[in-house]
């Protein structure tokens, strides 16, 4: 039920404004005018909503599932963009200004007053920027710190111009109630981005961590491990992430999404499987013991706790054992009786990370190692984890029965989800989760 009434609660915020300026608005003027205030109305009431799926309010990431919460908010960022972007062409210029014999009190004119319009405009240039560099992230290579700071500062600054592009030249946002109404929406998405960036980091300042132990892995992956320093610690479930920041004040922007490795029956310590990949992690050998760490979480419904399925697949690819080691570790801690098996994947043998924990936990029935480079002598599967190689691992009644759980590269999982729908496996029975969003 949780998702209907999220689907429900966010289709009624977005066109609360629309309704209301129907009920409450004046004569009616020619359609396409009235389509493109409409357009604008719904533009501006997804941006505002935009604040809350940012994916740090656990009450809808946990409910749905951060991959779920996400692609939502890149979706609906991209639709109010459109929408954005045609409301101001479709009213092919209806003559407006000042006031005119057939209209004395101006209800049917749009205005063309600088004051009123010119916010508008700016802020109809930011949110193309801000989605196209949300969009092409990757592709422009500046610092993930860099873009989420300008990020949240666009979205500030573009959620206050329409607030006065709305009321003081839109023909319904003029109205009374409907100024409270834009005024409300507008507080609460940016007190939204005042409760991420300010009170949770003020929370965090009075439950600090210390790094207890970093660890080399392989050539390039670490696990880090973090103690509580003077508090009892985290409640998080197997395969949930938490946002890691090391060595910097909780208010700065240096903290990244990691999946925990650890298992909560393990005790107050947390540890991370990391992979030198970015800025933070390229450092990762450098943080010495005692370093302060503050953690923000937990995220994510990538867990099988309450799960009544007879035997569970894990599919790793990379650094995406993390979260699925920490199910491990918690289903052997907890004695849970249920099957389990393991598909591994990497590029080459020396990229293996815990191989030694995972060959006694699960034996050599249980799991598969897969490499695209393997070596000479290699014994184990060549090539990438897809549909043939799953079919060759799992029976026709797993397909149905089990649980299947991923996380690795997105197109690893691509191919992995399309082929266990294929083979009859219902969508509920699949979990994944994905840290690659713009």
């Amino acid at each position: 039920m949780k998702p209907l009434v999220l689907i429900v609660a966010y289709f009624a915020a977005v066109t609360l404004p629309l309704v209301l300026s129907v009920w409450l608005g004046g004569p009616p003027r020619q359609f396409h005018q009235e389509l493109a205030s409409a357009l604008g109305i719904l533009a501006f009431s997804m941006i505002l909503v935009e604040f809350i799926l940012s994916g740090r309010f656990k009450a809808i990431s946990n409910g749905v599932g951060m991959d779920v919460t996400m692609r939502f908010h890149q979706t609906m960022a991209r639709i109010a963009l459109v929408l954005a972007l045609v409301h101001p062409f479709l009213y092919q210029g209806t003559l407006a200004g000042g006031q005119r014999p057939w209209d004395p009190t101006r209800q049917l004119t749009l205005t063309t007053d600088f004051f009123a319009l010119v916010p508008g405009i700016v802020a109809w240039l930011l949110l193309t920027g801000l989605v196209v560099m949300a969009i092409g992230r990757a592709q422009l290579g500046y610092r993930y710190e860099t873009w989420r700071l300008l990020h949240g500062l666009g979205a500030l600054l573009i959620a206050v111009l329409l607030l006065h592009h709305t009321v003081y030249g839109g023909r319904y946002g003029s109205h009374p109630v409907m100024t409270w109404v834009w005024l409300v929406m507008t507080g609460v998405a940016v007190g939204s981005l005042l409760m991420v960036y300010l009170v949770v980091p003020w929370r965090q300042k009075a439950r600090p961590w210390r790094v207890t132990e970093v660890v080399r892995l392989t050539p390039k992956q670490w696990q880090v491990t973090v103690l509580p320093d003077g508090h009892d610690g985290l409640e998080y479930q197997a395969g949930q992430f938490v946002w890691l920041n090391v060595g910097h004040s909780p208010f700065s922007m240096k903290e990244n999404p990691f999946s925990i490795a650890s298992a909560p029956a393990a005790g107050p310590e947390v540890s991370f499987m990391i992979k030198e990949l970015g800025d933070f992690t390229q450092t990762i050998g450098e943080i010495e013991p005692g370093t302060v760490a503050y953690l923000d979480g937990p995220y994510g419904n990538l867990t099988v706790d309450g799960r009544q399925e007879p035997g569970i697949a894990l599919i790793a690819g990379g650094v995406g054992l993390s979260p699925l080691l920490s199910i491990l570790r918690q289903l052997r801690l907890t004695g849970d009786p249920r099957r389990v098996k393991l598909i591994y994947g990497n590029r080459i043998i020396d990229q293996v990370a815990y191989r030694k924990e995972l060959d006694e936990t699960l034996g050599a029935e249980n799991i598969v190692y897969v490499l695209s480079e393997p070596p000479e002598g290699w014994q184990g599967e060549i090539g990438v984890i897809d549909g043939p190689l799953i079919d060759r691992v799992f029976a026709v009644g797993d397909f149905r029965d089990w649980a299947f759980v991923m996380c690795g590269p997105n197109v690893m999982m691509d191919v992995v989800e399309s082929h266990l729908i294929k083979r009859g496996t219902p969508a509920r029975r699949i979990l994944s989760e994905r840290f690659n969003y713009d």
